[in-house]
C-alpha cells in the first residue's frame, strides 16, 4: 500500500452544525476526550483531523464509521480490530495532517510562528525559524512513528536512525510537515482540503 497523506486547513471557525456532525463520526473515547477540553476553540483541529480520517477510510476501504481504537502504553492510537491499517494524526494552529499506511507511520505538522532565538538555539541548535520547525516536525514524527512518546524527543539526536525514512511534505504556505516511516513504499501526493 502506498503511504496516503491528507491535510486540512481551517480558514474559518467551524459552525455549530459542522462541529456536531464531526463529533458524531468520532470514536466515542476521542469524542469524550474532546468534550472535556476546557476551551472549545481547541477542539476544531482535532475534530477536522478525525473527520478527514473518517473520509479517507470510507473512500479507501468503504468503512461506514471509524472502528474502535486502542492505545499503546505511550498513548499512540490504532484501530483495535484492524492492525493492518496504521494511521497517525497531527494538528497545529488551523491545520491537521493524517497519514495512513499498512506499516507504522508518524506525521507532524506545525504552523510557522515566531520563536525566540534563545529557544531555537536551546531546543534545536539553530537560529533559523524554518530549520527550527523542520527539526521539530522531524522529531515529533519520529516519536509518533516509533510510538515511544513525546518524552523521547529530548533524548534523540538529529541524525537519521537505522532504516528510518523522513520526507518533508508540501502542505500549505507557512506550515512545515513531514512523515517518518521505515517503509520504502511510494508516498502519495498530499491531498489537501481547505475549509473556507
Amino acid at each position: 500500500m502506498n503511504i496516503q497523506l491528507f491535510a486540512v486547513k481551517l480558514n474559518r471557525p467551524l459552525t455549530e452544525d459542522e462541529t456536531e456532525t464531526m463529533l458524531r463520526i468520532m470514536p466515542e473515547e476521542r469524542r469524550e476526550r474532546l468534550l472535556h477540553m476546557p476551551r472549545a476553540e481547541l477542539r476544531q483541529e482535532p475534530l477536522c483531523a478525525y473527520a478527514v480520517l473518517y473520509m479517507a477510510t470510507r473512500s479507501l476501504y468503504g468503512w461506514k464509521k471509524l472502528p474502535e481504537m486502542r492505545y499503546n502504553r505511550y498513548g499512540k492510537p490504532e484501530f483495535a480490530d484492524y492492525p493492518e491499517l496504521q494511521f497517525n494524526i497531527s494538528h497545529t494552529r488551523q491545520a491537521a495532517l493524517i497519514g495512513l499506511h499498512n506499516e507504522p507511520i508518524g506525521v507532524d505538522i506545525e504552523k510557522l510562528r515566531p520563536v525566540s532565538e534563545r529557544t531555537m538555539q536551546r531546543i534545536a541548535g539553530t537560529a533559523s525559524q524554518q530549520e527550527f520547525f523542520e527539526r521539530w516536525v522531524r522529531r515529533e514524527a519520529r516519536t509518533k512513528w516509533t510510538g515511544t512518546g513525546i518524552s523521547s524527543i529530548r533524548e534523540e539526536n538529529d541524525g537519521v536512525m537505522l532504516d528510518e525514512r523522513i520526507v518533508y511534505l508540501d502542505t500549505f504556505p507557512d506550515y512545515v510537515a513531514c512523515v517518518c516511516t521505515h517503509s520504502d513504499a511510494r508516498i502519495a501526493h498530499v491531498k489537501t482540503l481547505e475549509i473556507n
